[in-house]
């Protein structure tokens, strides 16, 4: 992190993070957020796509860099819908849920 305690501000106003000083804890859900090559440096799943749409108002109300707007993909299974933030450094995080037919 280039900046902890403005990283540290971000996760508990923006994300309703718990920050210690190893994780970011919300929900029971904790998660490393590392660069890596991929689309996200972490993601986390939503039980419902009501549950997901709740969470990006939260973070969109509480002033999360929103990276891609949810979006719903349609596959032979169901419907999957995500969308991703970014942090202060530039992490990506994807969040998203699935609705099995």
């Amino acid at each position: 992190m280039s900046d902890l305690e403005q990283s540290k501000s971000y996760y508990q106003n923006a994300l309703g993070c718990e920050v210690t000083e190893w994780w970011a804890v919300r929900d029971d859900f904790a998660s490393d957020v590392r660069p890596n090559k991929d689309t996200w440096n972490t993601y986390a799943y939503a039980k419902t796509h009501d549950i997901l749409d709740a969470l990006y108002e939260e973070f969109r109300a509480n002033g999360a860099f929103i990276v891609n707007e949810p979006q719903i993909s349609e596959h032979d299974w169901g419907l999957w819908k995500e969308f991703s933030i970014k942090d202060p450094d530039g992490y990506v995080i994807g969040f998203g849920s699935g609705l099995i037919k």
